[in-house]
């Protein structure tokens, strides 16, 4: 139980305990539940309130009564948890969060949303979306292997790599695939890494998923066709299993471990619904063979 000493007739109380013991706050009328070591982690006015050096209010329910606006204190609480935290859109809100932090004697804090507020006065805006450009196999290996905890997509499209005239719509689902990239990295450029590689001679345009920095599973959006007695290259966009091989590989976000039940599951129903994939004359002349 807390070590508290109680004024009854000011209300006042004086906080020590394990810091595994829990205290129930309320902010300008936010309520806030958590331990006493996440409120003295840090060198701040709340660990003087909450380490027996600093008398607090309570009512008689127990709750430790902070006279402050509330709407930012969750972040003041991820940050004093983390270490770290995202700073609001908006400069008001990081204007708050600024004045909030100063008052608990924040340092840290304060010095992040007083460098935000001086970008945004400048200009300077973070992107909200980073793509890299593969060079080298390796520098790939190196981006997948590196952010392992985190799922991946790459797109592979290179148009010059066709050997035939392409069919009328290809063109345009090039595009589409594009587009499509363009679009899923904006929407889960936080949860997920998208690669794009310009370079590469072995696809033409080919979406491959990883996780856990394995790969799980391709969707090959290209395919040899006939047409008048002449090979073309026919180039498909298949919007809905690009989408649901992005939901899978989700799946894979959060974990601290690969999953093995998961790997096999996910790439085996992969191998089974792939389309098929670009080949070469040598390679079609052999089946034709065969």
């Amino acid at each position: 139980m807390f070590e508290t000493e109680i004024t009854t007739m000011s209300g006042k109380t004086t906080i020590k305990g394990n810091p595994s013991q829990y205290v129930k706050l309320n902010v300008g009328g936010c309520l806030h539940y958590t331990t006493i070591g996440t409120l003295t982690k840090h060198d701040t006015m709340l660990r003087a309130m909450f380490s027996g050096r600093m008398e607090v209010l309570s009512d008689s329910d127990g709750w430790i009564l902070i006279d402050r606006c509330g709407k930012h204190f969750g972040t003041i609480l991820n940050f004093l948890r983390d270490g770290s935290v995202p700073l609001p859109e908006s400069s008001r809100d990081i204007a708050e969060l600024l004045a909030e932090a100063k008052y608990y004697c924040i340092a840290e804090l304060a010095e992040c949303c007083n460098k935000a507020l001086h970008k945004k006065e400048k200009g300077e805006h973070e992107p909200l979306c980073v793509v890299p450009l593969i060079t080298s196999v390796k520098e790939e290996e190196t981006l997948i292997g590196t952010n392992s905890t985190k799922p991946a997509i790459k797109l592979l499209i290179n148009r010059h790599n066709n050997k035939y005239s392409y069919t009328s719509t290809s063109d345009d689902n090039l595009l589409k695939n594009i587009e499509l990239f363009d679009k899923l990295s904006l929407w889960y450029s936080n949860r997920v890494m998208f690669l794009k590689d310009v370079i590469s001679t072995s696809e033409i345009c080919c979406w491959v998923f990883y996780g856990h920095g394995k790969k799980v599973s391709e969707v090959c959006c290209t395919s040899i066709v006939y047409a008048t007695d002449k090979k073309h290259t026919k180039v498909e966009c298949p919007e809905a299993r690009i989408y649901e091989e992005t939901l899978n590989i989700l799946l894979y976000e959060n974990r601290n471990a690969p999953n093995q039940e998961l790997m096999q599951a996910t790439s085996t129903r992969a191998a089974v619904s792939g389309m098929s994939s670009y080949t070469s004359d040598e390679e079609e002349e052999r089946s034709v063979v065969n």
